[in-house]
């Protein structure tokens, strides 16, 4: 692992929760996440299975955690399965988890090797009714490939067909969706790498560099902080801002335009995900600056909005009206237009068509319960903008901001956002690049 180690407490503490939500006689089992093919024998880099990282610190390929709470043997009750190390596996591969090795990460005392699963798994099942397999139920999932969980429940099903099986994915929703301090001391750590990973990058902002360069700057600076990608970055400039999920990256930054960044460091598998917005040049234009300005007390609103008992959709609606007002200020509709407002055809949609933000953690778009309320512990983004094709400008603005009890919490309130401190900064001399 590239991160710093983290305390196996907060493991512990995740599958103490998972195991109380469990009804009595029942087992839950969660998969690592399949090595995913590229072209010939080529493989991508594993990216860990946020369930069962979430529960286990576990970030090896074909392991596997077994909960059953009520299993008759204590030791029964939380087993993780990993591969057995061999001479083999360390020359090709590298030194995989001992036994002892997994259970410093875990906190699992019963560890034992995937192979022994089946004879294991069917001794617990006999003393069990119920079995609780996951799946990927994210709602904007584009499911194509079959995972190991699903392979696995098949075979479940058509071995212990009298078994009742049960949905994991509801219950690790709403868990999932409440960060515990430490969870959210490792999502404000990749926030502060990200604000560094931008400042890096401003220093080589000017007309003439080209998108791709920029990226280097930011994955130069995330990887020298035990960080990577979270994302696909998304770097565009003028006319390519419009695009909201523009990633080739490949064009100049030309003098007048704006540049719209969306990054975000992941450390220890726990993203961040801001959006700043800046000009190529070092001042913005008049138009520039009031599309931005508009943009920023959107985005201030919104996130005073981000309390306790909220509804997401009650939440990004209120944006919608507040930007429709901002709208008929720029001129880009009218008031006829922004009084015919309405939730199923907002006035705004023209020019901030996408939602408000998303919850965040150990995924970008991280799971939690479809329409809230936001409870303490949830991480938000909140991310308006405005979009203006015609014009090839574009501004959007996204913080990560921590729910709590006492009122919203920005996590990312130290990366710079004020334009005129944004000019004062490129206005400082600059080298081109950022620290080696």
């Amino acid at each position: 692992m590239r991160h710093a180690p983290i305390d196996p407490a907060l493991f512990i503490a995740n599958r103490r929760r998972l195991a109380q939500q469990l009804p009595a006689g029942s087992v839950a089992i969660l998969h690592a996440a399949d090595i995913l093919p590229t072209n010939g024998d080529g493989t991508l880099r594993m990216q860990p299975a946020g369930d069962l990282f979430w529960a286990s610190g576990i970030e090896q390929e074909e392991s596997l955690l077994v909960l059953a709470p009520s299993a008759t043997d204590p030791a029964n009750r939380e087993i993780l399965f990993i591969r057995q190390p061999s001479e083999h596996l360390a020359t090709w591969e590298g030194e995989k988890l001992t036994k002892e090795r997994a259970t410093k990460v875990s906190g699992i005392a019963k560890v034992r090797w995937v192979s022994e699963l089946p004879l294991v798994l069917h001794a617990l099942l006999c003393e069990c009714a119920a079995v609780f397999l996951n799946a990927n139920e994210h709602e904007r999932a584009v499911i194509e490939v079959e995972s190991r969980d699903v392979r696995m429940a098949r075979a479940l099903m058509e071995r212990y067909p009298l078994h009742r099986f049960e949905r994991l994915a509801p219950i690790l929703r709403k868990l999932r969706a409440v960060k515990s301090p430490a969870e959210v001391a490792l999502i404000r750590r990749g926030a502060d790498i990200t604000g560094a990973g931008l400042e890096r990058m401003l220093a080589a902002l000017r007309p003439g560099v080209m998108e791709y360069e920029l990226e280097a700057e930011l994955a130069a600076e995330f990887i020298r902080r035990r960080a990577r990608m979270a994302y696909e970055p998304i770097i565009g400039s003028g006319r390519n801002a419009c695009v909201l999920h523009y990633l080739d990256n490949d064009q100049p930054c030309d003098d007048g335009e704006l540049v719209l960044v969306d990054v975000g460091a992941s450390y220890a598998n726990y993203a961040s995900d801001l959006t700043r917005t800046y000009p190529v040049s070092g001042r913005f234009t008049p138009r520039q600056r009031a599309v931005y300005d508009a943009v920023l007390r959107v985005l201030r609103s919104s996130i005073a909005r981000t309390t306790v008992g909220t509804s997401l959709r009650a939440w990004k609606r209120a944006a919608q009206v507040e930007m429709a007002a901002e709208l008929v200020k720029l001129g880009l509709i009218t008031a006829d237009d922004a009084a015919k407002d309405s939730p199923e055809e907002p006035a705004c949609r023209r020019y901030f068509m996408h939602g408000l933000g998303h919850s965040l953690g150990l995924g970008v778009h991280d799971i939690a319960p479809i329409d809230g309320p936001l409870e303490a512990g949830w991480v938000m983004t909140v991310e308006p903008g405005i979009y203006i094709p015609e014009e090839g400008l574009a501004v959007r603005l996204e913080n990560d901001v921590l729910v709590t009890e006492n009122g919203p919490v920005d996590l990312t309130s130290h990366v710079l956002i004020e334009p005129d401190e944004i000019e004062e900064m490129m206005a400082r001399p600059r080298t081109g690049g950022g620290r080696v």
